[in-house]
């Protein structure tokens, strides 16, 4: 089962739901915001991702920049940087999906297509 972290209000959250939904992939939806993905989660996700530390962050956000985090991230440690982003939903970058062996950050309907592309429901050929 997937999981996908999402802010309500979010408009990329919102695409990348209806694209699931389109494709018939059935997922559990948490609020990043009320529910925060814990420091172990947010590290099982860098590590599947294979993004650097840097790209968990939701740089256009209020949180990143009243946290002046564009300066302190390059001096973070990962521990730090993980705690950081525990302990505020919307300092991480979003929707963050994760299944059991792969993590997407953000929405981009091919990184989408790429990961689920034939197993996809209606999808033809599958």
């Amino acid at each position: 089962m997937l999981t996908v972290y999402h802010y309500p209000k979010c408009s990329t959250c919102r695409n990348a739901l209806r694209w699931l939904d389109a494709h018939g992939i059935r997922y559990e939806r948490i609020d990043i915001v009320t529910t925060p993905p814990s420091s172990a989660l947010l590290g099982r996700v860098l590590e599947q991702s294979n993004a650097p530390i840097a790209r968990l962050f939701n740089t256009s956000g209020q949180s990143y920049r009243e946290g002046n985090f564009k300066q302190r991230l390059p001096e973070l440690s990962e521990a730090q940087a993980l705690s950081a982003l525990a302990s505020d939903g919307k300092l991480v970058k979003r929707p963050l999906l994760l299944a059991p062996d792969r993590a997407l950050v953000g929405f981009d309907e091919g990184a989408y297509e790429a990961a689920f592309g034939r197993r996809a429901a209606g999808s033809r050929g599958a």
